[in-house]
């Protein structure tokens, strides 16, 4: 148990120093505001109006923030790949603070009416994950615009395998979900299992995957 938690620390220092000398915080948030900007879900619960840069701003603030908190944020070597993968469980929640936290973007992000709609349907999405045991919850996953095509792959392949290798380190299943057909094609195609799809209310298809690791060599 020990050498699994010096391994796991490892990574995590490895991916620390990532994101403190690739790219500073003002720019991973610019970065991941543009990418909020194509998700669907992202654009269909920021209110439309004349604040909706900022709005999107307010959002990527509040993710990086708390990736930075959870030790969550990886960054690909060329600087243009983002993601966010916690480890979390079921139990792993702070009432008061989230219920704050959500307001906070209510107040900045949804307006009430959005924010109370997109928290009906978050409701069935967490419900798809581990009921029991911890995991890794890919949150966001973004490539550049300007990396996109043949670097497209490269940077994908790269920071799969590094998904892959915190989920073998800890030994723990990553879950992930999209709206978006191709992007459930390619995590498949990295390895990813398709388990279920849910007519969203919105009339796309909402498309949940998991990733089960290998045994630690021993």
């Amino acid at each position: 148990m020990t050498a699994l938690k010096s391994e796991s620390c490892q990574y995590i220092f490895f991916i620390l120093q990532q994101k403190y000398t690739l790219l500073n915080k003002q720019e991973i948030i610019s970065h991941v505001s543009t990418l909020l900007q194509e998700i669907p879900t992202s654009m269909e619960i920021v209110k439309d109006d004349n604040k909706r840069e900022q709005r999107f701003h307010y959002l990527a603030k509040y993710m990086v923030e708390k990736a930075i908190e959870k030790d969550a944020l990886i960054i690909s070597e060329n600087q243009r790949g983002i993601a966010i993968l916690f480890r979390t469980s079921s139990q792993d929640k702070n009432f008061w603070k989230d219920l704050v936290q959500d307001l906070k973007l209510a107040l900045n992000v949804t307006g009430i009416r959005k924010g109370l709609k997109a928290l009906k349907t978050q409701k069935y999405v967490k419900d798809q994950r581990p009921k029991e045991g911890e995991y890794l919850y890919c949150w966001f996953w973004g490539i550049l615009p300007d990396s996109r095509g043949s670097d497209d792959a490269k940077t994908a392949y790269e920071m799969k395998n590094k998904f892959y290798a915190l989920s073998k380190a800890t030994q723990l299943p990553i879950y992930a979900e999209s709206r978006i057909r191709r992007i459930s094609i390619a995590y498949q195609r990295y390895g990813f299992e398709l388990f279920n799809e849910w007519d969203h209310p919105s009339g796309d298809k909402m498309y949940f995957l998991r990733y089960f690791p290998p045994p630690k060599e021993s």
